[in-house]
């Protein structure tokens, strides 16, 4: 399905996920989003190219008339 999204169990040293909400913190994100943007940036950074992620919809649905 498009736009579905993968969950998994992640083991992290605890220092590392603290500085991780830190960051997700400072940024006001979630630490699963800075997580991912992390992950996108050292991809990039190693040459592997990803399309853009999907665009999240946010807010409540329009109306439906009758």
């Amino acid at each position: 399905m498009a736009g579905e999204r993968k969950a998994f169990p992640l083991r992290v040293d605890p220092a590392l996920w603290s500085a991780l909400e830190r960051c997700a913190s400072a940024e006001l994100r979630s630490a699963n989003a800075q997580a991912e943007i992390l992950l996108r940036e050292a991809l990039a950074a190693r040459g592997v190219k990803l399309k853009a992620p999907a665009p999240r919809k946010r807010g409540r649905p329009p109306k439906q008339e009758k």
